[in-house]
């Protein structure tokens, strides 16, 4: 794996979700000024790092994920001087920005696509995945037909209007799938990189991958896109080292061996993340099992040779809110996880406060049920929760109708609550380098339906024993260690006395090894 940069060793992301965080132009969308406004309220929260989703021009059918043109802010965000002047600002605060990367698909209001609908060949004929017949379809995939006078399909990537982008066929089987290595392929590739190119020297950190795994088709065992990052890997490493790259991909061996420093634990597949946060009886509402995703997190460790960073977020757009399933003081119990595990950690804008899933929202930009966690968030008790000057029906998505939802405001000004938590858990991983990015982790205990999770962080002679206790009864287990002293305690928190570990019920506790 390439070397990572070294501002990865203790970064602790924030997500934010451009349409939904702050309005500052009053027409009821958030814009790329209003998150340059609120770069210090990230920054005192501790966060030392942005992932910053699509905010490129966009026929807005998939939220900015269905992208017109790479190189240009969507005009209701702002202008390109607004981006990089984000990054500026960002840097002044000694904070990174990842952008949102969307390699496999475009929208079909692209200009590369409606040159690759002409029936004459041109530059962009092989820029997607075609057919040579309008009668067949691309097998495994939903396609466009009968839209130009080109003859053939094209193969999509999720919804009907995102036309998946040519990176070729691992194994060609159709007369039809180009090789890895065609003209087309190569082009395609050769394009993202002038996107990739473009944002890095305007100052841009690095980019998060939407759909990194699903580039090249036909490649069951993802050979063929593990050897495509590698190539976009020796790009990067040759122009911009100190670019940093995570994965939407879930398989961390492969991603990893491609080149990024990063993937995340997704909520579909099989990391067992839903076991703990979402769905079912989460672990961290006190009444689920965690045994599942303690197995498949050592065999991802250990797939992967422990290099790179598994990251493990609180939430994402995609996701139903984490306050939808874990409730009242559990929900710090869930962060002293997410901020003591290894890896960079993400935070979901306004999962600090707890803001909730706003329930029977009409869908917005594609969202459909998604739409209820991509509400706007709540800087105040003022109007629209302090997001946007607008009129309440302007507003892109409504707000929470719920009069006592939580605010930025008060939890800032409120010691004991979940904000404030938040703040203290990040302020004690910085200070402790056993907790952060690379420090290694051995569980101590993980039982099937059972509780504590316990776990010890290591780097050089630090060591520290993490308690967490979710459940409402008191736990316990035993451990072969002694305490040197407690750095964290919620809730009760725990004690190690005589090969035993006690934890209170709903606690959390860090406990410094000697």
């Amino acid at each position: 794996m390439n070397r990572q940069p070294e501002w990865l060793n203790n970064a602790v992301f924030y997500e934010v979700y451009p349409q939904s965080f702050n309005d500052t132009n009053g027409d009821g969308i958030g814009d790329i000024p209003g998150i340059t406004e609120k770069l210090d309220y990230i920054a005192e929260l501790g966060c030392t790092a942005l992932w910053i989703n699509p905010c490129f021009d966009s026929p807005f059918g998939d939220a900015g994920y269905d992208v017109a043109d790479y190189c240009k802010v969507a005009p209701r965000y702002g202008t390109n001087d607004d981006l990089v002047n984000l990054f500026s600002e960002a840097h002044k605060r000694g904070m990174h920005v990842l952008l949102d990367l969307v390699p496999g698909h475009t929208s079909w209001k692209h200009p590369w696509f409606l040159e690759s609908m002409k029936a004459e060949r041109n530059e962009y004929t092989d820029r997607y995945v075609w057919t040579n017949s309008i009668w067949e379809e691309p097998t495994g995939y939903g396609s466009l037909r009968g839209i130009s006078d080109r003859d053939g399909s094209c193969a999509v990537n999720f919804f009907t209007h995102q036309p998946a982008l040519n990176y070729g066929y691992y194994k060609p089987e159709r007369p039809w799938q180009q090789s890895m290595d065609s003209e087309g392929a190569i082009a395609t590739r050769n394009a993202m990189k002038d996107v990739m190119r473009f944002w890095l020297s305007r100052g841009c950190d690095g980019f998060r991958v939407d759909m990194a795994g699903s580039l090249v088709k036909n490649d069951e065992d993802g050979k063929g896109t593990i050897k495509l990052w590698q190539d976009v890997r020796e790009f990067l490493d040759a122009e911009f080292p100190e670019a940093a790259m995570v994965s939407e991909w879930g398989e961390p061996d492969k991603s990893l061996q491609g080149g990024f420093h990063m993937d995340f634990l997704l909520h579909f597949g099989p990391s067992h993340y839903n076991d703990l946060f979402r769905y079912g009886q989460p672990f961290f509402e006190g009444n689920g099992d965690c045994s599942e995703f303690v197995k498949k997190y050592i065999e991802n460790c250990e797939k992967s040779e422990h290099k790179g960073l598994i990251c493990i977020p609180s939430g994402n757009h995609d996701m139903d809110r984490l306050a939808k399933w874990v409730h009242g003081d559990k929900l710090k119990t869930a962060f002293a996880f997410l901020l003591s595990m290894p890896g960079a950690p993400f935070i979901y804008y306004g999962d600090e406060i707890g803001m909730r899933y706003v329930e029977g929202l009409t869908s917005v930009e594609g969202g459909y049920g998604r739409t209820g966690s991509r509400s706007p968030m709540q800087w105040n008790s003022g109007k629209n929760a302090g997001f946007s000057d607008a009129e309440a029906d302007k507003l892109y998505i409504p707000l929470d109708p719920d009069t006592n939802r939580p605010n930025a405001e008060a939890q800032m000004s409120d010691p004991d609550s979940l904000r404030s938590e938040v703040k203290k858990l990040i302020s004690i991983r910085m200070a402790h380098p056993a907790l952060q990015s690379r420090g290694d982790i051995r569980f101590a205990y993980y039982g099937k339906e059972s509780y504590p999770l316990a776990y010890v962080r290591t780097a050089s002679d630090e060591k520290i024993l993490v308690v967490l206790n979710p459940s409402d009864k008191e736990a316990e287990f035993s451990f072969d260690g002694e305490a040197a002293e407690v750095i964290y305690s919620f809730g009760g928190g725990a004690a190690l006395s005589g090969g035993k570990v006690t934890a209170q019920p709903v606690s959390a506790c860090f406990i410094k090894l000697k």
